[in-house]
């Protein structure tokens, strides 16, 4: 007997990495397309969004250590009684550099550890980042708090942290 398919092409019996496609994934394939049609047509992405998402990847820093969040008073801490709006604690870790911020509804206050200037800016989307400036003991200031996603991009002696996003 003959090892022809269907579609009249004949079977190698090599259906390894670098074999032939099954129906199966050749159906999901087609499948997946034709889903991202419809998507496309039916529930498209936003041109601001869009234009949003191309700014963010724009703000990246490809020698930066990614400082990640440790502690957070909304998620970690017990809430505290009859604080009415108590402030929002947080704590990034990147290596042997740590930064800890508190953000009201007044503004942020923040240090980072081990002490010393540094520039720090606030990036929040598509807008300009708003910029600070760490004192010798680490200590920085921001005026108007953050306003949706943000993250603070830190340029010390040590070289450029950015931390994880969050909503404010």
């Amino acid at each position: 007997m003959s090892d022809m398919h269907d579609d009249g092409f004949e079977d190698d019996g090599d259906d390894g990495p670098g074999g032939a496609f099954t129906d199966d994934e050749l159906g999901t394939d087609l499948l997946e397309e034709e889903l991202r049609q419809a998507a496309a047509i039916l529930d498209p992405v936003p041109a601001e969004l869009r234009r949003i998402a191309v700014d963010a990847f724009a703000l990246r820093d490809l020698d930066a250590r990614v400082a990640e969040l440790t502690f957070d008073s909304l998620v970690d801490a017990i809430p505290v009684r009859g604080a009415a709006d108590p402030p929002r604690m947080l704590t990034f870790q990147a290596d042997e550099v740590t930064v800890d911020v508190e953000v009201t509804a007044d503004g942020m206050i923040g240090q980072v550890l081990p002490p010393g200037p540094a520039r720090i800016e606030v990036l929040s989307g598509p807008r300009a980042p708003a910029p600070l400036t760490a004192d010798e003991l680490g200590r920085f200031t921001g005026e108007a708090p953050p306003s949706g996603p943000f993250a603070l991009r830190l340029r010390t002696g040590g070289g450029v942290v950015v931390t994880e996003w969050l909503r404010a």
